[in-house]
């Protein structure tokens, strides 16, 4: 599937799920239960590239692990953890924003993205997320969740926004 970018000149933020997409949907528990996931650093150098031309991205996850947190720390990147309801949650930052769904991106992987992915602009799955959701995408990545699929977006936007 060829990707049409162009649908990407409206948009004004970057919404990403955290597990599946950032992640490799994979998660390592110790005895002790704590959890860690592998994530790429790519991913983490494509958001740095954002926001150096200003261009704003957020996590919103229904994942309630510190991990989510600490990984958006490091990249320096706004999180909101915990949410149960993303779709409404994702209509209240683009109202608290003045944004309009066309003015949204949402990258997303699994059924608990539906929502999202049904209201905003340009929906985007990644290349391993699950039928249920990859018929809502408009653009698809080529990379798998976890595998560079955020860089990848990212340098969309970046072709779009610096061209």
């Amino acid at each position: 599937m060829k990707n049409d970018l162009s649908m990407l000149h409206p948009v004004k933020l970057l919404v990403l799920d955290f597990d599946g997409v950032m992640t490799d949907n994979r998660v390592l528990v110790d005895e002790n239960g704590v959890e860690a996931v592998w994530c790429h650093r790519g991913d983490g150098w494509g958001l740095a590239r954002l926001r150096d031309i200003g261009f704003p991205a957020l996590v919103l996850s229904t994942e309630r692990n510190r991990v989510v947190a600490a990984r958006c720390r490091k990249l320096n990147l706004e999180c909101i953890h915990g949410s149960d309801d993303k779709a409404a949650r994702l209509r209240q930052l683009a109202e608290e924003r003045g944004l309009t769904a066309a003015e949204i991106a949402y990258l997303g992987n699994d059924v608990n993205d539906r929502g999202c992915l049904e209201w905003a602009g340009v929906p985007m799955v990644v290349a391993d997320a699950v039928p249920e959701v990859m018929g809502l995408a408009r653009l698809v990545t080529a990379a798998r969740g976890g595998h560079g699929a955020v860089r990848e977006v990212a340098d969309w936007i970046l072709s779009v926004k610096t061209a």
